[in-house]
């Protein structure tokens, strides 16, 4: 993380940047956070900075040297993705990630059948640990508060949310990743049986960048 030297060093832009920064370490090392019905995410404590494009940023201050190679060098040369059609953040796959499950728990989420993934369900053995990694770009402008929602149902009723906060991000041409801290599966003969789960890939401002629907099922073992 920026220390507060540099952050002064760079005036308007660089606190920018600092910010973005700061949010998306303060946010990784928060542990996730379930929230009831009546509660949004309103509770952080955190104002958003002034939304800028990455081609504003990258044109503030540009006639200093140094300043313009260390936003290359955070930023990127520019937008990885050019073309206005093509969405600024996408969500590519989502995997449940547990070192007892016999093989890859993995949902591909670029195809773009997201009705055919409804009818799909995964399995999962009661009492194991898991994490969930989410794989996605962020192709033009830097995307600040990037959080994954959780809504899970059973027999049509709610019963868990879970909040996520992912963090900010710039595009670039690799994609990102973000990983949950480590879980247990609920275990016992009251919970098993099978789940239907709601995802929302969302941010600071409410953006719906994907939002789709899975199956999980608690089982007493794998191959049940």
């Amino acid at each position: 993380m920026l220390g507060l030297d540099v952050c002064e060093f760079g005036g308007q832009v660089l606190e920018l940047l600092w910010l973005t920064m700061c949010y998306q370490g303060l946010m990784a090392d928060k542990e996730e956070k379930p929230v009831g019905e009546e509660e949004d995410e309103t509770d952080l404590n955190y104002t958003p900075p002034a939304q800028k494009s990455l081609q504003e940023i990258q044109e503030l201050d540009k006639d200093d040297e140094s300043l313009r190679k260390y936003k290359q060098t955070l930023l990127g040369a520019g937008p990885v993705v050019a073309d206005p059609t093509i969405p600024n953040v996408q969500v590519t796959r989502l995997t449940l990630m547990c070192d007892q499950a016999p093989g890859p728990i993995t949902m591909d989420l670029s195809a773009g059948d997201l009705e055919a993934l409804k009818k799909k369900s995964f399995t999962m053995k009661e009492g194991v640990d898991y994490r969930v990694k989410i794989h996605f770009k962020v192709n033009r402008d830097i995307v600040s508060g990037l959080k994954y929602v959780h809504l899970t149902y059973r027999k049509g009723i709610r019963v868990d949310k879970a909040v996520y906060m992912v963090g900010s991000y710039g595009p670039r041409v690799e994609e990102h990743e973000f990983m949950t801290p480590v879980e247990e599966a609920p275990k016992g003969m009251i919970v098993r049986g099978s789940y239907h789960i709601k995802s929302h890939f969302t941010d600071d401002d409410k953006t719906d960048h994907l939002s789709w629907e899975w199956n999980l099922g608690i089982k007493k073992d794998w191959d049940e």
